[in-house]
Parts: structure tokens; C-alpha cells; sequence
């Protein structure tokens, strides 16, 4: 296992060196200039989230697609990820991980317009779309959308179920010492209930589970800021100017340089709101909408919420207390996130355990669909047959969330990484490809106040 780890370490290195950073940032950077910055309609975006079109196509809400866009997303990244970004890229990962969310809005959207613009109906009468039949559609690229559906298959597999499972279980452990296969068998009983319902179960379980899960989370980080009033505004400094200035950060921090921080950052940023990613627009494409525009909107405010704001929080609440209490470990994410939640009295530990759980639950339970969707697409092209695929990926997606619970593996992140990698690479080649219809859509409903206007869909 130490040579497999080695491989991917280097591998997600190699990945996440500058080539990607440049990549990812200036897709975000471009889209927002190409789209005349889309960020200014975020509020726009969240009147729409909880707008209903029921007499638009589609098979579920746009709320539910975005709660469950977010269940995906607002994860482990979002606790541990981020406290792993400190402890290796310093403070200043922080807003690395923030300038990611900010500027990913952008992406995020035509992510979802294109999927929404190119959408199908399969051969069960549900809608499909995400960035595999933008490729296709259009691109002609069937090769490189091919390509994509393999790597979300695999990357679900590793980042919707292992990941996130081994965290659970490895929690439950360390903080109640239950046997990590009993809760590797609750949690896999738990998925089968839900995912086996097909997107609109998902859809509905997220739809309470999101909401509840990031309220009680947002609140027990601004206690931890209460009890660090003190250091919180030294925090924000910190994590500025060593950010480009790791330097700055001390030497109460593991040294650094400009790229590891950025790199971290960055890389933790994907991971947690997957803008580029093109894990998102799977979902988005089965949102009951009457243009692409508008459930572009929806989807975008799905970044704010997951890096701009609870990323952001995460960060500053971590910092703050390894201000206020030099004791605390950072020598690794999960030391780091127990040791600050601990610091709430009586309640701080089950409220992180409670956090992790839900969090890594519902990302589970996201994940499921876009591996299920990616595999409809390679069974079920010409979509004129019922393929029994879908239904064998989802037992096999089960059996992943059991081996993630009882397997302990330290190469379970640099694999998280490298697939997030993978899947991005041709997604932004189609974003950047088809910006031109994104601009297109974006001035003729949005720009030109029309997104009450019914697209004609073909």
C-alpha cells in the first residue's frame, strides 16, 4: 500500500501543480469576464432556489436539485478538508480556498446552463444532462465525453463513497468506539434506502437533510468565534497575508511556500464545491426549470453557500483557535477540526461528530446520482432501452460505502484528488469550448430581463 500511495501522491501532484491552478482559476477568471460576472444575480439565484416551476420540464425542483447539488458538495471538505488545507498549505489556503468559491460562482453557473441547454430524456422517460451530453451534443466530442463518464464513475466511487464513509466511521470510533463495521453496515442500509428511489428520493432526503445540517453546523463555528472573539479578527489578518506571504504565518505554523499554499487551497476549494468539477450540472440538468438561465442562477448560489461562506467560516473558526490555543494540534485535518469543536463545552465533540456524519451522509447520498447518471450514459446512448446498469452501479456504490467504513487507508485523499483532477480537465475543455453559447443564453435571458421566458428544448 505504500507504493500505491507514493503513485498517487505523486500523481495528484503532479495534477495540481501549476498547470491545473492556472486552468481551473483562469476558467473561473474567463467565465466571469466572457459572462459579464454573474456573481451580481446571486441574490437573483436565491429568490429562484426557493421558486417553484412545476409546469416546467424536468423531474425535480430547483430547490431539490440544489439541495441535492449541495449535499454533494457540502461535505467532509468543508470540516476536515479545510483543516487539512491549513495544516499543509499554512493560514493562507483559507483564502486561496475562498478566491476559488468567489470567482467558481461563475463557472458553476454555465456549468448548470449548459447542462440544462443540452439535456435529454432517457428511455425511462426521466431527464438527463451534465457536462457528457454538453461533449456530445455540443461539441461531437462522444470520445471525451466518454472519457468523462468513466472518471465520475470511478471518482464517485472513491469521493461520494469511500471517502466520505471512512470518515464516518473513523469518527464514530475515536469518539463513541463503535466498531467501524457496524457503522459501515448502518450507513450502507441507510444509503440503499434512499438511492435506490432513484433522483427524486435523493432529492426529497436532501431537501430536509441539507438545510438542518448546515444551520446547526454555522451555528457551533460562531460559538467556537464567540469563545475566540479575541483572535478572530488576528485570524482574518493572518490568513491574508500569508497567503501570499506564507512566511507571515510564523513559526508557529510548518513552513511553506506561495504554490504549496495556493495549491492546497485551491485544490481543497474543488474538492469541497466542485465548481469545474462537472459533478454539479448532472443534477441541475433534472431541475424542473423553464430556461437554462434560471436554473443556472439556482445552481451558482450553491458555491456561495459551500466556499464563500461555510468554507470561509471553517477556516477562520480553525485558525482562531490555534491562536487562542497554541496546545491544539494541526499536525494533521482531523486532529486539528476535533481539537477546536472540543472547545465547546459539554456539546462541542457530538456536535462535530453530528456535522461529519451529516455532512458526509448527504454527500453520499449526491454522489450516488452523478456515478449512476455517468454510467446510464455509457449503457444507454442512444436511449431507445432500458439498461439494467444503473441498478448493478448502486449495489455496487453500496458495497463501496461498507469497504470505505472498515478500510483505513492514508492514500484515500491524494486518490480523492487525482479523480477530482481527472473529471475536471474535460469539463473546463467544455466549458471554455462553449462559452460562446453561454454568453449567448446568458444575454437572452439574462441580461435582457427575460427569465420568465420558456426555452424551446429540443
Amino acid at each position: 500500500m505504500e507504493t500505491v500511495d507514493a503513485i498517487f501522491s505523486s500523481l495528484s501532484g503532479f495534477l495540481w501543480g501549476w498547470p491545473m491552478i492556472i486552468l481551473l482559476l483562469g476558467t473561473h477568471l474567463f467565465l466571469t469576464i466572457r459572462l459579464r460576472i454573474p456573481q451580481r444575480k446571486l441574490f437573483t439565484g436565491i429568490r429562484l432556489s426557493v421558486s417553484k416551476d412545476p409546469n416546467a420540464k424536468g423531474d425535480v425542483s430547483q430547490f431539490g436539485a440544489l439541495a441535492t447539488a449541495l449535499a454533494a458538495t457540502i461535505g467532509t471538505g468543508n470540516i476536515v478538508g479545510v483543516a487539512t488545507a491549513v495544516a499543509l498549505g499554512g493560514p493562507g489556503a483559507v483564502l486561496w480556498c475562498w478566491f476559488t468559491g468567489l470567482f467558481g460562482i461563475a463557472t458553476k453557473y454555465a456549468e448548470a446552463l449548459l447542462a440544462v441547454k443540452y439535456r435529454v430524456t432517457g428511455s425511462d422517460g426521466m431527464t438527463y444532462g451534465g457536462p457528457m451530453y454538453a461533449l456530445e451534443r455540443g461539441l461531437s466530442m462522444r470520445w471525451l465525453a466518454v472519457l468523462f463518464s468513466v472518471f465520475t464513475a470511478v471518482a464517485s466511487l472513491g469521493i461520494g463513497a469511500t471517502v466520505q464513509a471512512n470518515s464516518i466511521a473513523l469518527l464514530a470510533n475515536e469518539t463513541f468506539s463503535v466498531p467501524a463495521w457496524i457503522i459501515g453496515a448502518v450507513v450502507s442500509l441507510l444509503v440503499a434506502a434512499v438511492i435506490l428511489g432513484g433522483v427524486k428520493s435523493i432529492a426529497r432526503v436532501c431537501g430536509y437533510l441539507v438545510p438542518v445540517m448546515a444551520v446547526l453546523y454555522v451555528v457551533g463555528c460562531i460559538v467556537i468565534l464567540f469563545l475566540n472573539s479575541n483572535y478572530v479578527w488576528p485570524a482574518i489578518r493572518l490568513i491574508v497575508e500569508s497567503a501570499f506571504n506564507p512566511e507571515a504565518a510564523g513559526g508557529g505554523f510548518v513552513g511553506t511556500t506561495i504554490i504549496v499554499t495556493a495549491r492546497y487551497g485551491i485544490a481543497r476549494g474543488l474538492f469541497s464545491n466542485e465548481s469545474g468539477l462537472g459533478s454539479a450540472p448532472i443534477v441541475a440538468a433534472a431541475a424542473q426549470t423553464r430556461n437554462p438561465v434560471r436554473q443556472a442562477l439556482v445552481s451558482s448560489t450553491a458555491t456561495f453557500w459551500d466556499t464563500v461562506v461555510i468554507c470561509a467560516i471553517t477556516g477562520i473558526v480553525l485558525v482562531s483557535s490555534i491562536l487562542a490555543h497554541p496546545d491544539i494540534s494541526y499536525a494533521d485535518g482531523g486532529s486539528l477540526t476535533r481539537h477546536a469543536f472540543a472547545k465547546i463545552p459539554y456539546i462541542g465533540s457530538p456536535l462535530l461528530a453530528f456535522g461529519i456524519f451529516t455532512f458526509a451522509f448527504s454527500t453520499i447520498l449526491g454522489w450516488s446520482y452523478y456515478g449512476t447518471s455517468a454510467v446510464r450514459y455509457l449503457t444507454d446512448r442512444e436511449r431507445k432501452r432500458k439498461t439494467k446498469a444503473p441498478i448493478v452501479y448502486r449495489m455496487i456504490y453500496i458495497g463501496a460505502v461498507f469497504v470505505g467504513s472498515i478500510v483505513n487507508l492514508n492514500i484515500i485523499w491524494n486518490i480523492a484528488d487525482t479523480t477530482n483532477a481527472l473529471m475536471a480537465i474535460p469539463n473546463l475543455i467544455c466549458l471554455l469550448l462553449l462559452s460562446n453559447v453561454a454568453a449567448k443564453e446568458t444575454k437572452k435571458y439574462l441580461w435582457a430581463n427575460r427569465l420568465d421566458e420558456v426555452a424551446d428544448e429540443n
